[in-house]
């Protein structure tokens, strides 16, 4: 497409993560005309590959949070969303598990919160109860969600892509953002590359994950004091050699900042560990394995046969919070014409975990803001 001149497309969707491509999906299924710009030369290259690949129940969240809403209902949808794709998943459930008596008396609330957010099936156990269910762990009591699953995160958008594009989106490819302009006529953006294009749209939704407040403030008309600062707080993983020694998810009694280093399984029965939380000013993906001093004794709480030298360094995950440490917890923020008086632009911030549970939801909240 020539640079020099304006295209004009009805709708466009910065980022091909998971996010912006059920985005795209949802607004291509509704009859919209889509095109979906991506600075890197494929989907989902950020923190949509970079996770647990969880299917959340929807328990940690404040009840009527957007991001308890949309887990919720995006965990029903996504779960039949895959059974009727194909796509590799399994609901294999989770244990939260308590290794004091303070922790075992968190227990209670934490199911309490699930309830109220509409998690079906949460059950407390005893230790003796928890132990016959994973013989290999080691707690004084455990919360049980067997509704928790995981999900081939890569299949899932491949699916996502193939329909968005069935329905007539186009997904561009090395194509980052430079510059917009929003006017009461819509939105005006330059998008470079090798194939620099400059695209004229009724509707611009920013998907961009740690990106979208960069892409926010690139955009001339967009209030600047509704753009939030971004903070990166990074998550290592690391991986176990051998097969994992639980068949569920285990994870501790939430910390500060995130879930605590929990047990998942990959679809290939590999375990992984992690994440952690540390909190870096610039995007860095590299995994330092002195952390791994730290995981050890975190997992030997709940599992105290890991062995030294049975964890290798994985890879990492930055959590796209707009909040700074010690903050209380953020919601999804979906900011759209209501919010900041711009026609034709919505902004997608702060969607952390557990954005990919929830993105078939935020799909359709997003659609119905359009």
């Amino acid at each position: 497409m020539n640079a020099s001149v304006q295209e004009s497309v009805d709708c466009v969707v910065i980022g091909a993560g998971v996010v912006g491509l059920a985005v795209a999906r949802a607004l291509a299924l509704a009859g919209r005309e889509v095109i979906v710009v991506e600075a890197a030369e494929a989907i989902g290259t950020g923190t949509s590959s970079r996770n647990s690949e969880v299917i959340h129940a929807g328990i940690y969240y404040p009840a009527g949070s957007l991001m308890a809403r949309t887990c919720v209902a995006g965990r029903r949808a996504l779960y039949r969303y895959c059974a009727e794709r194909g796509v590799p998943h399994r609901n294999c459930g989770k244990l939260i598990v308590a290794t004091d008596e303070a922790e075992a008396e968190r227990l209670a609330g934490i199911k309490a919160r699930a309830e109220a957010n509409g998690v079906e099936g949460m059950q407390l156990l005893g230790a003796a109860e928890a132990v016959r269910l994973e013989p290999n762990l080691r707690c004084t009591a455990a919360l049980l969600s067997p509704t928790t699953g995981i999900v081939d995160s890569h299949s899932y958008m491949l699916a996502l892509q193939g329909d968005a594009e069935a329905a007539g989106a186009m997904v561009a490819f090395n194509s980052p953002l430079e510059s917009g302009h929003a006017s009461n006529r819509g939105v005006d953006i330059a998008v470079g590359g090798a194939e620099p294009m400059r695209l004229s749209s009724r509707l611009v939704v920013n998907c961009a994950g740690l990106h979208a407040p960069a892409i926010a403030r690139r955009i001339a008309g967009m209030p600047s004091d509704r753009v939030p600062t971004p903070y990166y707080a990074k998550g290592n993983y690391f991986t176990l050699t051998g097969r994992s020694p639980f068949s569920r998810l285990i994870y501790p009694v939430p910390v500060a900042g995130g879930l605590g280093v929990h047990i998942t399984v990959d679809m290939g029965g590999q375990a992984k560990f992690g994440p952690d939380v540390q909190w870096i000013d610039d995007i860095d993906y590299s995994v330092d394995p002195r952390r791994a001093d730290s995981f050890y004794a975190a997992v030997r709480r709940y599992w105290p046969a890991l062995t030294d030298g049975a964890l290798q360094p994985g890879y990492a995950g930055i959590r796209p919070k707009i909040v700074p440490p010690g903050a209380p917890a953020q919601d999804f923020t979906v900011l759209g014409p209501a919010d900041h008086g711009v026609p034709g632009l919505i902004h997608l911030f702060g969607i952390e975990s557990p954005g990919l549970t929830a993105s078939l939801a935020l799909a359709d909240h997003v659609a119905a803001m359009a």
